[in-house]
């Protein structure tokens, strides 16, 4: 077996990808330097928007079930679960509805400079309800009965990533991949600032018996026909160690998760082979991809937090001992390098319109994403081992904004026990 690596090229075109050093006795400056200046830049985000609002005529409509580690605030209104860990699993049934696609750049979140904004050019919340696991059963089945082939699509989202970040960026995927699936979105308590890395880190930690409670759930829904994972960042790290659980307790992993797409993973690549190697327990039928890019900003900071060891969305597949490695875990390797980025650390390439689509078109057809048929994959790039380095010679994450609702860092008792089925 051959290992594969899919570049997406935007304009379509072959070329040579360039190698490049990272000089590690700058590090130290540029990762100082970088901060600074991504801190300046990202002086303010979004806080307080999930504010109920109207739509507007030509707007779209995407409706997210959430399963949620957070713990749950009332204050300030139009947040609903802060960064601080909850007892268990809460829920929610949340309505975001997107501007028309004449106001707005695929890939973008339009967020409202106050809430609840115009709907006709910014993403506007039309229900933001908390629900109770009966009423959470009810409606998810509801659902995922009037989706064409009962697909579900799982988000989890990585570091630094408030309440009302996740549930936006969400609506704006599965909008843009305009893939017909039940949306469900797994958000764990991050502290949502630049300083809590190691928080979030052991938040992820703390939130993946939760994940695998519902993924089992979902497992074990005679109303669900397949399941689709897509992680972002620090959340593949929650994912995948997940997946690792559930493999072991169940000596492989459940046909129903047939893709698990790994985007940007701020995994260690050590930690990941002993990952693998405990999901390939038995042949297995679920479909890993996996999305790097060599200008990746956000992992060259991790990198250097972690005494220069390789992030996993960073890596080299074409060199040894990574490209044995992938090709004996048989995961799909994509190469982002050259796709332009929405966000100044290049670490968010995977919610691009044209990556989206091709994700969702893959989906929607039930393929890989490097199966070789003609389509938006192949419109994209062009098959190739070409070389893709690690970028860890340069640093930028958002700075830190003060969460009024961290209170609370810890919890007494695990994630409850869930059922989804009727």
């Amino acid at each position: 077996m051959r290992l594969r690596v899919s570049v997406f090229w935007p304009t379509g075109k072959r070329a040579i990808l360039k190698e490049s050093t990272a000089r590690r006795p700058r590090a130290a400056i540029v990762f100082v330097l970088g901060l600074a200046a991504f801190a300046a830049a990202c002086s303010s985000r979004p806080y307080g928007n999930l504010i109920v609002g109207t739509s507007a005529p030509g707007a779209s409509q995407v409706d997210l079930l959430v399963a949620t580690t957070r713990a749950p605030v009332v204050e300030p209104p139009g947040v609903m679960f802060g960064g601080a860990r909850g007892r268990g699993l809460d829920f929610a049934d949340i309505v975001v509805s997107v501007p028309p696609d004449s106001a707005r750049k695929a890939g973008d979140v339009q967020w409202p400079s106050s809430p609840p904004g115009d709907p006709q050019r910014d993403f506007v919340t039309l229900r933001a309800d908390r629900l109770d696991l009966p009423q959470a059963k009810v409606d998810f089945n509801a659902r995922v009965s009037r989706t064409p082939g009962h697909k579900v699509l799982i988000f989890v989202h990585g570091y630094n990533t408030r309440f009302e970040e996740a549930v936006y960026k969400f609506a704006q995927i599965v909008h843009d991949a305009h893939v017909d699936v039940a949306p469900v979105l797994f958000t764990w308590p991050s502290g949502g600032g630049l300083v809590d890395y190691v928080y979030d880190r052991d938040s992820a930690m703390y939130s993946r018996d939760a994940f695998e409670t519902v993924l089992q759930a979902l497992v074990d829904n005679r109303n669900v026909g397949s399941i689709s994972i897509l992680a972002h960042s620090m959340g593949n790290y929650l994912a995948v160690e997940s997946l690792r659980q559930m493999a072991i307790r169940d000596h492989g992993l459940p046909s129903k998760i047939h893709d698990v797409m790994l985007a940007s993973p701020d995994i260690d690549v050590d930690v990941f082979r002993r990952q693998i190697a405990e999901i390939d327990v038995k042949p297995r039928t679920t479909q890993f991809t996996l999305f790097v890019s060599r200008d990746d900003k956000a992992l060259g900071i991790s990198s250097f937090l972690a005494r220069d060891s390789t992030r996993l969305g960073a890596l080299d597949p074409t060199k040894e001992p990574y490209s044995s490695m992938l090709e004996k875990a048989q995961v799909n390797v994509i190469d982002l390098t050259h796709v332009a980025s929405n966000d100044a650390a290049n670490h968010s390439k995977f919610a691009t319109s044209e990556v989206v689509a091709a994700i969702g078109e893959r989906l929607a057809e039930g393929q890989t994403l490097t199966d070789a048929k003609p389509g938006v994959v192949e419109s994209l790039g062009t098959f190739t081992r070409g070389a893709i380095d690690v970028a860890a010679d340069a640093a930028t994450a958002p700075t830190r904004v003060v969460d009024p609702t961290m209170t609370e860092k810890s919890v007494e008792t695990a994630a409850q026990s869930v059922t989804l089925d009727k």
